[in-house]
This record gives structure tokens, sequence and C-alpha cells, in this order.
């Protein structure tokens, strides 16, 4: 059985096509995955750059960065990179679901809602977007469009636990603190770790 290939011989492999042909934005790209799953985020980046600064359309590239600003902290460039992701390939949803999530990071709701509407109109399936938007409704004050998004979400997907959290979220926002403490406890009961704070304000509403 031949052994799986070693995440430095496959970049030295990259590296001996690089050689014979500098500009190919593939194995460029391909290098970047390799150093980002390693964690080598600096080296990752130059080499997306550099598939970037060879190819069209290399969208891709443009998200992995976000990926990688975001593990630092940098929304800004979160945004600017799937912005640039999605000018490449306008029906890119994972592109959008993340400008989304960018734009919800810095309290701009309406951007977040409009970004994250069009993430799920091109593909209904990235739940995680669903999750956020319903968070963006929250933070819009849109309480019952909160409400009716996330009761979407876990007929969709009962067993996301996100899902489950931020409908109950949603019901507390309502003031239904019955479905509240029903959708939070489905969430812990699929894994999920919720606020201290969120169980602690539940605890009144629980029934003996």
């Amino acid at each position: 059985m031949k052994e799986p290939e070693s995440s430095e011989a496959f970049i030295q492999r990259q590296k001996e096509i690089l050689a014979e042909n500098p500009e190919c934005a593939n194995s460029q790209y391909n290098i970047g995955v390799v150093l980002m799953k390693e964690g080598r985020l600096d080296e990752a980046i130059k080499a997306f750059d550099e598939a970037i600064a060879n190819s069209a359309r290399m969208f891709e590239a443009f998200v992995n960065l976000g990926y990688i600003y975001f593990s630092r902290g940098e929304v800004e460039k979160v945004l600017d990179v799937n912005k640039r992701a999605v000018e490449l390939e306008p029906r890119y949803a994972r592109g959008y679901a993340n400008i989304g999530f960018a734009y919800l990071q810095m309290g701009r709701s309406d951007e977040a809602i409009e970004a994250l509407k069009m993430a799920v109109e091109l593909n209904p399936d990235i739940v995680q977007a669903y999750a956020n938007l319903v968070s963006a409704y929250l933070q819009k004050g849109e309480i019952e469009t909160a409400v009716a998004t996330g009761e979407s979400l876990v007929a969709k997907a009962p067993d996301f636990a996100l899902g489950q959290n931020n409908l109950a979220s949603a019901y507390y926002m309502k003031g239904d603190f019955a479905k509240a403490v029903k959708h939070l406890d489905k969430a812990v009961a699929l894994g999920f770790d919720p606020h201290p704070l969120f169980l602690e304000k539940l605890k009144a509403y629980r029934t003996a």
C-alpha cells in the first residue's frame, strides 16, 4: 500500500512545477492550502497572493485569505478579500456568507442581512449563513423576522446546534421564554456550549 505523501513532499513537488512554470497559479494555491493547514500563515498569505497575481479567476485564494485574516481578528481584511472573491465569481455563496459574517462582526446589520440573504438564496444549504442571518436580524431589532428565520433554519437542519441556540436567543428576545428554554436545551443536547450568562438568564423560566 502506497504511503500518503507528506506535506513537505507535496510542497516540494509543487515547487518543482513552479521551477518549470513560475506563473502556475494552481501550484501556488496548492502550496498556500497546505501551509494554511499547518498554521504557517505568513507563508500561506504569500502563496495565495502569488496565485492571485498569476490568475484572473483565483477566487478561492481570496476566500482562504479571509479565513486567515479572521483567525487574526482582521475583520476589515476579511471583508475586503471576500468582496474581491464575489467580484470574480458573483454566484459564490460562501463568499457572500463570509461578507455577511464580517459585517455582522462590525455591527453593520443592514449590510450583513443583504449579504447573508444573497448567500442563502444562492445556496440554501449553507446553514451557518442562516444562523448568522438570525443574529443579524436580532442585532437590528427585527425580532419576529429573526424568529421566523430561525424556525426555517431548524426545520431544514434540526441537528444544527448553533441554529437551535440562535433560535433560542430569538425567542428570548421575543419574550417567549418556554420556547427559548426548549431550543436551548436542544442545542445543548446536540453538543453546543451556550454562553453562561444566557443559561443563567433562562434559569428563572425553567419549570421544576
